[in-house]
């Protein structure tokens, strides 16, 4: 039980991180400059960075939540 736990929130954390970064993402390639859509697409954590720049709290912090369950439930796994 403990195995489909920690599977269930590796799976549930890394969708919800690829959803904030694409999210971010298109946000980003919406508004000048343009270059930082795509450049934080090839380093991610630019996203969270320029989305708190640009005052987009929800995703900055969904994202930044999602990587922080995401290292956890990876570490959990290998326990």
């Amino acid at each position: 039980m403990r195995d489909a736990a920690i599977l269930g929130c590796l799976l549930v954390s890394f969708a919800t991180l690829v959803t904030a970064h694409v999210v971010i993402v298109v946000r980003l390639g919406a508004r000048e400059p343009r270059y930082r859509a795509p450049l934080a697409l090839l380093v991610p954590p630019l996203a969270p960075y320029w989305a708190a720049t640009n005052k987009w709290r929800r995703s900055e912090w969904c994202w930044l939540a999602a990587v922080l369950l995401y290292a956890l439930s990876r570490v959990a796994a290998e326990l």
